[in-house]
């Protein structure tokens, strides 16, 4: 536990373990390109990633909307929160005591702890009585038949609920309030009116989150005819299984290895797959894929591959579908899914792609448990390399169907559901082969698929996506103001921070006309003495600026500039202040003579006025060209 001797000490400590990219990455799905990453700006309609965020300056900027700041700038606004309640929660994540004034009451501090504790406590009772309790042994027997050893039940905590209705709160109640371990999904209301056990004579997985918590259980059915085979904790305070996976815990060192995410059907899917070399499983929790979860999984492999292998039956068939979908809607912002396999070509590139969709489908119509328990970890491995993409996945289920379809009808109907794959297909010449191989194959004319296709697009995309409008600054004020940025951010450049005093020298009385900018400027010379590097002088600006909207934009736009600044000498950063100085004294002069014409236009009828105005105009003008 690191203490905070202030409130500022304990926002700088939070910043310096808030990753930029990790951060955002929670909530919307980055491309990298280039240096920096790109995604959909989750603060207004974007239909196109507008929201660039860049790791070496710690900020993100929408360049359509205009909202930009650093990660917990990010934080408070994508949650909709008070600065100091996103403060205190992540202190308390991170492990920073705050000054007793800034600490949270006790009670709202320790639900959420103590449900956590609740959880893991009920983890540690569970395995306990897997190996202990009485009646335990038919839940042995069945884990055995799965090839489940001692080594892996400890690996995973695997438990069992004992045949009684009060094991655990018995056992819990010493410890937790009855309101607590009902919150975290462990004791029911009876009809009674006491309070008995959620689980009771069933294999218990405990789920844990990306952190490792116990947050929730899984409970197997062992009796004939018992049902629901499977029961589930519902969501709460700790536990939302649309944000859960199963085995992301354990599995995101692997991923991030891999660079890519197999996803199964179910717990003892994943605890096989772990446990045998497979270690980039994971699986949702007793629900279907979310976007939330592809989400998250697109925060640990950068190109996005991922290999569904679900069971080989109709249902794994319909659940890799949809499973595949909403992993193309969640992630279609960023491009096109990968649709030809061009491993084999040299230079081609993943990373153009917005994800690439694998399926794993195990030879003889094995499922994935079963194969790997079978053949080995290193034989399904083999057979990841080798599994196809997606579209050849699902085509190649339509084609095994044309040995029934022996009539016109039967063929048209077949063909309909190849083209329903195929127009997701945006290269025409991959398109096209396509249609090629699926004409031959089906021995169907090639021109009427291509005709039925072409029908079928202008359909679904006769339409064409809006266009992101730039506003185009012709205005003579906008203008000012843009050249008084560029100027201030010379000063929260790397070079601009080290030679801070002479350049500040160089500036004229007055040279800042706009208020707001005036206040960022006077703020600058405030912090300036207090840090030691330029990074730490923009963290300190983004927590002066945490609740203005405006002043955080527009600090995020000098950051943004202060780039162009970044390499020069200290000669070459004072030649480019002197020209900045330059350039706007001559928007004011031109202002200035601008409103003199104004006026001149006004008075044109007093001739002794409008002779005044003239004069003052020609010496304006002779100020702005030089002239003598």
């Amino acid at each position: 536990m690191v203490v905070a001797s202030s409130f500022e000490e304990a926002v700088s400590l939070i910043k310096d373990r808030l990753d930029i990219v990790d951060t955002i990455s929670q909530y919307v799905v980055l491309k990298k390109s280039g240096a920096n990453y790109w995604g959909i700006c989750p603060f207004h309609n974007d239909k196109h990633p507008s929201m660039s965020v860049s790791p070496s300056k710690g900020i993100y900027k929408c360049f359509s909307c205009g909202a930009g700041g650093d990660a917990l700038n990010f934080l408070i606004k994508i949650q909709n929160r008070e600065f100091k309640e996103v403060v205190m929660e992540l202190a308390e994540k991170y492990g920073i005591e705050l000054p007793k004034k800034f600490t949270p009451s006790d009670e709202n501090k320790t639900q959420r702890e103590s449900m956590l504790k609740a959880c893991k406590k009920a983890a540690q009772f569970y395995n306990l009585q897997l190996k202990t309790a009485k009646d335990s042994n038919k839940a042995m027997t069945y884990l055995k038949s799965r090839e489940i050893t001692a080594e892996i039940i400890d690996s995973f905590s695997l438990g069992w609920a004992p045949n009684h209705y009060d094991s655990l709160y018995n056992e819990l109640k010493k410890e937790f309030k009855d309101e607590i371990l009902e919150k975290a999904g462990l004791i029911l209301k009876s009809n009674k009116g006491g309070w008995i056990d959620r689980f009771r004579n069933r294999i218990i997985i405990p789920i844990q989150n990306e952190n490792g918590d116990y947050t929730a259980f899984g409970a197997r059915a062992v009796d004939e005819g018992q049902n629901p085979k499977y029961l589930n904790s519902s969501d709460s305070l700790i536990y939302n299984k649309s944000k859960t996976l199963f085995g992301l815990y354990t599995a995101k060192d692997a991923i991030k290895e891999n660079d890519s995410v197999i996803i199964m059907e179910g717990y003892f899917d994943v605890i096989t797959a772990q446990s045998h070399g497979v270690r980039n499983a994971v699986a949702s929790c007793g629900t279907a894929l979310t976007p939330e979860h592809v989400k998250m999984l697109s925060r640990y492999t950068k190109s996005r591959k991922i290999y569904l292998s679900f069971d080989t039956d109709t249902a794994g068939i319909t659940a890799t579908k949809r499973g595949s979908e909403v992993i193309k809607e969640t992630l279609a912002t960023l491009g096109d899914v990968k649709q030809f396999d061009e491993s084999h070509i040299s230079g081609a590139s993943d990373n153009k792609y917005a994800c690439e969709i694998r399926v794993v489908s195990p030879p003889q119509g094995k499922d994935p448990d079963e194969f790997i328990r079978t053949m080995g970890g290193e034989a399904f491995n083999e057979h990841v390399k080798s599994a196809p993409l997606l579209i050849d996945f699902l085509l190649n289920n339509v084609l095994r169907e044309r040995i029934n379809a022996k009539t016109p009808q039967e063929k048209a109907a077949l063909v309909s559901k190849v083209i329903e794959i195929l127009k997701d297909v945006n290269n025409k010449v991959i398109q096209t082969e396509y249609v090629k191989m699926i004409a031959s194959v089906m021995e169907v004319n090639e021109n009427a698929i291509l005709r039925e296709l072409k029908q079928r697009e202008n359909t679904y995309f006769g339409g064409h996506l809006p266009q992101i409008q730039k506003n185009s600054v012709t205005n003579s004020s906008q203008f000012e103001i843009k050249a008084q940025k560029n100027l201030l951010s010379v000063f929260i450049s790397d070079g601009g921070y080290r030679n801070y005093a002479n350049l500040n020298m160089l500036l004229p009385e007055n040279i800042i006309h706009d208020e707001t900018l005036i206040i960022v400027k006077n703020t600058i010379d405030k912090l300036i003495s207090t840090v030691n590097n330029v990074r730490e002088l923009i963290k300190n600006l983004y927590t002066e600026f945490i609740e203005d909207d405006n002043l955080t934009k527009i600090l995020t736009d000098l950051v943004d500039m202060s780039e162009a600044f970044s390499e020069l000498s200290s000669e070459e950063l004072e030649q480019a202040v002197r020209e900045n100085i330059y350039r706007l004294n001559r928007c004011y002069t031109e202002h200035e003579a601008e409103q003199l014409r104004q006026h001149y236009r006004q008075v044109n009828d007093d001739d002794m006025e409008a002779l005044k105005v003239q004069m003052q105009l020609r010496d304006r003008i002779k100020l702005r060209t030089g002239d003598k």
